[in-house]
C-alpha cells in the first residue's frame, strides 16, 4: 500500500514539474458599469486607473506596436 502512495506522488510531482512554463503575464478581468469586460495587467491597472472591478486572473499580453506605413512622395 505504501508504495502505491509513494509511485502515485512521484507520478504527480513529475507531472507538474515537467510542463513548459507559462509566457503570458497574470491578469485580471476588469469589469466597469457601462462598457466591456477587458483583460488589464493588473488588479492597480483596473481599480486606481480604470475605475473598475477586479474579478478574475487572466492571461494578460499586452497589445503589440503596430508599424506606420510611410506615404510615397510625389
Amino acid at each position: 500500500m505504501r508504495k502505491i502512495v509513494i509511485g502515485a506522488g512521484l507520478l504527480m510531482a513529475a507531472a507538474l514539474f515537467t510542463g513548459t512554463p507559462a509566457k503570458a503575464d497574470l491578469g485580471c478581468v476588469c469589469v466597469k458599469l457601462g462598457s466591456p469586460v477587458v483583460c488589464t495587467s493588473g488588479t492597480t491597472a483596473c481599480t486606481f486607473q480604470g475605475g473598475g472591478i477586479c474579478v478574475l486572473p487572466c492571461d494578460y499580453q499586452p497589445s503589440k506596436m503596430s508599424k506606420r506605413k510611410g506615404k510615397k512622395k510625389k
